[in-house]
């Protein structure tokens, strides 16, 4: 199996996804420091740009804790990955469908689970390596940011960290298989928009959050949804030796 992760790796030109994933990392830090812009929350005897926002603005701070600040940056890196994902599953295997290339790689003298597996994989690690190091990123970012700023109160005390450093690990991980889900709905009709919309339809509905609880909240139920995208996942291509891809 490795063996072929690391065929399709070669197959694939990826150095469009290692871009889009930079430039989306910079958009998300960029965008956590514009909500702390413009909600305001900023330390008065700093009189930094957050403090004056907050007093044209009458706002409150942006992030109400550190924890709270390094959730929304998992959140969002999240959130953006989860679409990245259902482009490459459109790339490595939507696409090798409509284009009907999938047919001279069936002749290989390989299975076809195997094959699809190895480039559902491939997506799989890819997404979650770019999800965790764009979290991380964002939120070394935002610590760097508000060591000078202040725009999220107190102080943050290594338990905060830990415990929230954790928790994103496995929110992340869920993430990453739950992004394989959208690969069920485009293979049914080995669509690419079917793919992509169904990705955001996830996004919105993990991503919803009301009065502070999100599907998020329990560490539970990120692990139960994970396994669940996995299952679906492979319900999308279990029967494709019977199937006849023309």
């Amino acid at each position: 199996m490795l063996k072929l992760i690391r065929m399709e790796m070669k197959k694939q030109k990826l150095a469009w996804f290692y871009r889009g994933a930079v430039i989306a990392t910079i958009l998300c830090a960029g965008f956590m420091f514009l909500i702390a812009y413009t909600e305001g929350g900023g330390d008065p005897a700093l009189g930094s740009f957050a403090d004056i926002a907050n007093t044209e603005r009458g706002g409150g701070p942006a992030f109400a804790s550190f924890a709270d600040a390094l959730s929304i940056a998992g959140l969002l890196s999240r959130a953006v990955f989860i679409v990245f994902a259902s482009v490459l599953l459109s790339r490595f295997i939507i696409e090798e469908y409509k284009n009907k290339t999938i047919s001279l790689l069936f002749t290989y003298p390989v299975e076809r689970k195997k094959l699809i597996m190895a480039k559902m994989l491939l997506a799989l690690a890819l997404t979650f390596g770019a999800m965790l190091i764009s979290t991380f990123i964002i939120c070394i970012s935002i610590l760097a940011l508000n060591s000078h700023f202040q725009f999220i109160p107190g102080k943050l005390e290594t338990g905060v960290l830990l415990h929230t450093g954790i928790q994103l690990l496995i929110q992340t991980l869920s993430a990453a298989c739950l992004s394989l889900i959208p690969l069920f709905f485009g293979m049914r009709k080995k669509s690419v928009p079917t793919t992509i919309v169904s990705s955001i339809i996830i996004v919105v509905l993990v991503s919803n959050n009301s009065q502070g609880l999100s599907l998020s909240t329990n560490i539970t139920i990120p692990l139960i949804l994970g396994v669940i995208g996995l299952l679906i996942a492979y319900l999308s291509f279990r029967n494709v030796d019977k199937t006849d891809v023309a």
